[in-house]
């Protein structure tokens, strides 16, 4: 009897998503609420391995207290920059053990490209795109190449860049595919306040101080009524973003593209 044709092993090298995927599941949630959305990706495996980004800021407290209803397992990944306001820490573990988060992953710059690049310190002061290049865009593309999909807490009414902003995404960041999904894409600030309100959830300590958005503090001040949300993030500068988010195309393992160097 002959034998069976030898199957031939085949690596799949195809994309995690496409932006097909992306258009097609923010037609599937169309008008359900964020708690259903969640317990579906998070239950059906929707969106593969997938992790939560927060910077445990001004509002990170709602995203993260949806994740945990569904699923507190969900890997919480967060940068520790070495430049975080000391009420930043804080406020990371009361609310990780409040929400009863049981993987949280703090995410350090490279050492050697510290000294390298940033031996004193203040490269925020004369470069805040190459420093967010070193303490935050470097270390998250690392971690996010082992998963296939992330949430971030990004809002459309934060600021005109975020306008428009969709629940499904591609990652920009990333060139093999992975799918970004902003759950509170179309909340508001009202509906911010509220959720806050209604669960009791504790605020950052340093919102009640004029601080409506908070990244590593010597970055951050505070801001003028009138202002967006972010308008205290590298005032004075012609920077919105810290990188994390903008499209830089980023190879499978975190590296950046030939040629590409920042750094001057």
């Amino acid at each position: 009897m002959a034998e069976a044709a030898r199957r031939i092993d085949l690596i799949d090298t195809a994309p995690r998503f496409s932006a097909a995927d992306a258009a097609m599941l923010n037609a599937r949630f169309a008008g359900q609420s964020t708690r259903a959305m969640l317990t579906q990706v998070l239950h059906e495996g929707l969106a593969g391995r997938i992790a939560a980004v927060s910077s445990f800021g001004a509002e990170s407290a709602v995203l993260l207290h949806l994740i945990a209803a569904v699923d507190p397992s969900v890997p919480v990944l967060f940068l520790e920059t070495g430049k975080h306001f000391p009420e930043t820490f804080a406020y990371r573990d009361e609310l990780a053990a409040r929400l009863g988060l049981t993987s949280l992953i703090n995410l350090t710059p490279d050492a050697a490209e510290l000294k390298q690049r940033d031996e004193s310190g203040l490269r925020w002061s004369y470069d805040p795109d190459g420093c967010c290049e070193l303490r935050k865009v470097r270390p998250m593309a690392r971690a996010l190449s082992g998963f296939d999909a992330s949430f971030t807490g990004r809002k459309g009414f934060q600021s005109k860049t975020r306008a428009g902003l969709p629940r499904f995404e591609m990652d920009h960041t990333d060139a093999a595919g992975r799918l970004k999904v902003n759950p509170l894409a179309d909340w508001s600030a009202a509906q911010i306040a509220d959720y806050f309100a209604a669960t009791g959830l504790p605020a950052h300590p340093l919102v009640a101080q004029g601080y409506p958005s908070i990244g590593c503090s010597p970055c951050t001040t505070k801001v003028f009524p009138g202002e967006d949300s972010r308008a205290g993030r590298w005032a004075g500068w012609d920077k919105t973003e810290c990188g994390i988010h903008s499209p830089v195309q980023l190879g499978p393992d975190g590296e950046l593209p030939p040629g590409y160097e920042p750094f001057l």
